[in-house]
């Protein structure tokens, strides 16, 4: 199958009903557990070494409408608590067993707290990330996170997790992420090969299946689209920064390419691409994770690390990727990423990156302006 089948077939099941693919195996899969995962980062080894399937909770995109949970928040929380909130109510996750929220930010923190009281058969685990990266005692006090995590699936699993569960799952999911890289890899090198909307395409569809079923499916895609030899577009090389946790919809990204833009590199799905490099497998599995966490893992907006500065990652980006400016795409009301811009805005000046700002709902469906916008930002790059 090539990649265009392999894109329109993903992206199909993607927009219409996503976690039907988690009910059906769920069904295949009799006495199978599955834990969803709020983005943007879980320790997803310690859930599939329990034997149980890590699936992305990221929302609903922008065929679901909003009916029921707009009357628990308030108006100015992000469309992804919202979207969120009203799949559990009106009952799309029944397939789920459990959910695991984490420290990103306000909304995500109480969401975690209105789901235990608004579905108590569903086991809500909350994981603490460290606020002080810097600190000696960092390591400790993740790995006796991940230690209760561990724990507690354990109990939810019916099954013990023994060091070699964890080290085989760690081996499987960093092959998952060496070929999301390499897939990445590609579109930076040649853009006119393979889009923005097919990269997310196929990584997507990974946050929903077996990462074991995922890693077939890449390594097909990367044959396929070393067959590719397209002839390039006029259009400006960027990279796009601010989408971490909420998702734009399909078709804003595909306005943004197709608006006079290659995306030489994004942070959508971090969680799946957390580690550029392998976390080691031997020693003790638990400890390599926390490790990992701190020193191996890419910047996010929501990672509290003061051992540099949080625009440095961005210019580096630039440099390394050879882009000419950059998007930054943020949720509305997304508070991470609008602290975020007021440093990259005051970076990018200063280094002269021109750069455009846009916002989004995850529940948008008009995208005139939005691709005006980065029109009108293309062509005075291509013609100042």
């Amino acid at each position: 199958m090539g990649i265009h089948e392999m894109v329109a077939q993903y992206r199909e099941m993607l927009e219409d009903s996503p976690l039907n693919l988690v009910a059906e195996w769920k069904a295949k899969h009799p006495g199978s557990k599955v834990v969803g995962c709020y983005p943007v980062y879980t320790p997803f080894e310690i859930i599939h070494a329990a034997g149980m399937l890590p699936v992305g909770i990221i929302g609903a995109g922008n065929r679901l409408e909003i009916a029921h949970a707009d009357s628990r928040f308030q108006s100015f929380v992000c469309s992804i608590v919202k979207s969120t909130l009203e799949l559990g109510l009106i009952g799309n996750l029944e397939s789920l067993d459990g959910i695991v929220f984490h420290s990103i930010c306000d909304p995500a923190r109480n969401l975690a707290s209105v789901f235990k009281r608004n579905f108590p058969k569903l086991q809500v685990e909350y994981v603490h990330f460290p606020q002080n990266m810097a600190s000696p005692h960092t390591v400790n006090y993740l790995a006796a996170e991940y230690r209760t995590l561990k724990s507690n699936y354990e109990r939810l699993a019916g099954r013990p997790v023994t060091d070699d569960d964890l080290r085989k799952s760690i081996r499987v999911y960093n092959e998952q992420r060496k070929l999301i890289g390499q897939l990445y890899r590609m579109r930076r090198e040649a853009p006119q090969n393979l889009s923005t909307l097919e990269t997310y395409v196929l990584t997507r569809i990974g946050t929903l299946i077996p990462p074991e079923e995922h890693i077939g499916l890449l390594k097909e895609a990367i044959a396929a689209a070393k067959e590719r030899d397209e002839r390039p577009k006029d259009r400006i090389k960027v990279v796009l920064e601010g989408s971490f946790c909420e998702q734009p919809p399909l078709e804003l990204i595909e306005g943004l390419e197709a608006a006079g833009c290659y995306i030489l590199d994004d942070d959508f799905l971090l969680g799946w691409r957390f580690f550029k490099q392998d976390i080691p497998s031997e020693g003790d599995p638990v400890e390599n994770l926390a490790r990992a966490y701190l020193n191996q893992s890419v910047y996010s907006g929501v990672k509290h690390d003061t051992r540099e500065a949080k625009s440095k990652h961005l210019i580096d980006k630039v440099r390394e990727t050879g882009a000419s400016a950059v998007v930054i795409l943020a949720a509305k009301f997304c508070e991470p990423a609008l602290f975020d811009y007021a440093l990259y805005r005051r970076a990018l000046e200063k280094e002269g990156i021109p750069h455009l700002y846009l916002e989004f709902e995850e529940k948008m469906w008009i995208f005139d302006k939005a691709r005006t916008e980065v029109e009108t930002f293309v062509e005075s790059m291509l013609f100042d």
